[in-house]
């Protein structure tokens, strides 16, 4: 992690001096247990550390930026008060990432959201027992495509929300952070077939929360070609 020192010219220009961490080249768990041991600019180290990765992840998943940033808090006061329950010969990350997805999930259980179904369930009014997994095949814009709008972005936390924390958590981790399912499985601490089987079903789910949110917020016709 490298920190920015501006100093000020004789011209009053500002410079970018690199100034090295006092942390750089240990490890996550090195710097954890720096922490433990009662070094409090270990645990800053942390923070910094996974800031703009654990914020984004939280706002997706809530889908608030302001809640995102209290859940983010929390997490780290969590990871405070646990710290002598952690096995520091573990990574990490996939700790962090485990607490912060389940304050993420009460947040959201909290709110009440609208119901989702069981997505292997077959969908009202299907004759042949159709479920939402099957609808893999609907035209719409992929959910890591990059945002051209305000608006555009809007709408896809709007199809996002309509999606359980589950489906939501792997989608984000997959599509928006570019990770892979091994690594989804590490910091999310779930089986790597899981991984793969929820995001086949959350990938259904967006594409069908994307067609309602586009038709009602844009209008008929909106994501067909």
């Amino acid at each position: 992690m490298r920190h920015l020192r501006v100093e000020r010219t004789g011209l009053n220009e500002p410079i970018n001096e690199y100034r090295p961490s006092a942390y750089e080249g240990q490890t996550d768990e090195e710097v954890f247990v720096a922490f433990r041991s009662g070094d409090a600019a270990a645990y800053k180290e942390l923070i910094e550390r996974y800031h703009d990765d654990l914020l984004r992840f939280l706002t997706r998943l809530v889908g608030d930026r302001a809640a995102a940033e209290d859940l983010f808090q929390e997490t780290f006061l969590q990871i405070h008060l646990s710290a002598d329950t952690f096995d520091a010969s573990r990574r990490f990350r996939p700790w962090l990432f485990t607490i912060a997805a389940n304050k993420g999930r009460d947040l959201l259980r909290k709110k009440k959201r609208r119901r989702t179904v069981e997505l292997s369930a077959p969908l009202r009014g299907s004759d042949r027992g159709t479920s939402m997994v099957d609808l893999l095949e609907i035209d719409v814009p992929a959910p890591d495509e990059r945002m051209e709008t305000d608006e555009q972005d809007r709408l896809v936390q709007l199809a996002l929300d309509g999606l359980g924390a589950p489906l939501r958590e792997v989608l984000v981790l997959g599509y928006f952070q570019k990770l892979s399912y091994a690594r989804i499985a590490e910091d999310l601490g779930i089986p790597l077939g899981t991984v793969k089987s929820r995001m086949h079903a959350a990938v259904a789910a967006f594409a069908r929360s994307w067609q309602r949110v586009s038709r009602s917020e844009i209008g008929p016709g909106a994501g067909e070609e």
